[in-house]
């Protein structure tokens, strides 16, 4: 692989500058059906909380917001997408309902079944720890309250050239066992696009 197809890869995992800001919005585009999925599975109202994990440019949590109303907290490893994420959301923001952080999913800085739902998109790929990053996920939701873990098929990034160095890959089965041995409750998977994309449904 040569570096620009590696830095190109690493913008992916932790999009900086104008490079990021221009990959973030390649994946707005590309990654639409796993955005409006995500959104119609949520069944929140504006009383709940909602944790969106690598919020980006916060096009996801601004979906959320315009759809249930709910209260929205995000984490990413980017100062620049926060700054982005916060001007996307700028509504949520004048209503006191958004709450960006810069950290690590691994490290949740958030009480005990804190959160209604959790959301990822595309970001499992890059975790430092798999398995304690569910872990965290599972201490931070509410009883009864769900996990929606949304990736690409391992064939279908094994097909792009940028992937070859810096993402971990998964099988939808595998992240399910991980998810049994973080302790959740039932599992599903669901097809987004059949053969390219799915979602993980973790129930605490």
């Amino acid at each position: 692989m040569n570096s620009f197809s590696e830095y190109i890869g690493s913008q992916f995992g932790n999009p900086h500058g104008i490079i990021g800001m221009i990959c973030c919005f390649i994946m707005n585009r590309i990654n639409r059906p796993m955005y409006d999925r995500t959104v119609e599975l949520l069944k929140l109202g504006p009383e709940n909380r909602v944790l969106d994990i690598g919020y980006g440019n916060g096009y996801l949590l601004n979906s959320v917001y315009r759809k249930t109303g709910a209260e929205l907290h995000g984490i990413d490893i980017s100062e620049d997408m926060r700054k982005r994420a916060d001007k996307r959301n700028r509504a949520a923001r004048n209503d006191r309902k958004l709450f960006l952080k810069v950290g690590d999913c691994c490290n949740l800085c958030y009480e005990d079944e804190y959160f209604h739902a959790v959301t990822s998109i595309n970001t499992v790929y890059f975790w430092s720890d798999t398995a304690k990053g569910l872990s965290e996920i599972r201490r931070t939701l509410k009883t009864g309250c769900s996990f929606y873990n949304v990736a690409y098929s391992k064939e279908f990034l094994d097909s792009l050239r940028y992937t070859e160095k810096g993402f971990k890959k998964f099988e939808p089965e595998e992240l399910a066992e991980l998810g049994r041995q973080a302790g959740f409750n039932t599992i599903s998977v669901q097809d987004i696009v059949k053969g390219k994309s799915f979602v993980v449904i973790y129930t605490k």
